[in-house]
């Protein structure tokens, strides 16, 4: 069984049991949070939204909040002596699927 569901922009394919990593949400480690723009739920028979699915949920568990890799981004602009460094570190949230209902 597998659904797909919408959470921070971004679509994710997951089943019962996986392990991803999402945009930062707002919620404690150890606390359990709830999905409900799924877009499609895949048990005994496909079923599809329009654009979600109607009574369909996934319920996962917060593993860690954190932060992911500093990526450097370098600007250049050759003959005006102009270089500006800049760093960013993603804030993301690791969630555990406990359930898909629907």
């Amino acid at each position: 069984m597998f659904a797909i569901f919408v959470t921070g922009g971004k679509q994710y394919k997951v089943a019962e049991g996986d392990v991803i990593f999402v945009e930062k949400l707002g919620v404690a480690e150890g606390e359990k949070v709830t999905f409900d723009k799924v877009l499609c739920v895949n048990g005994e028979t496909l079923s599809v939204g329009a654009p979600y699915v109607e009574g369909a949920t996934v319920v996962a568990s917060v593993v860690k909040n954190g932060k992911s890799k500093k990526i450097d981004v370098i600007k250049y602009k050759a003959k005006k002596n102009e270089k500006k460094k800049i760093g960013h570190r993603q804030d993301y949230t690791k969630i555990q699927i406990e359930k898909i209902e629907g």
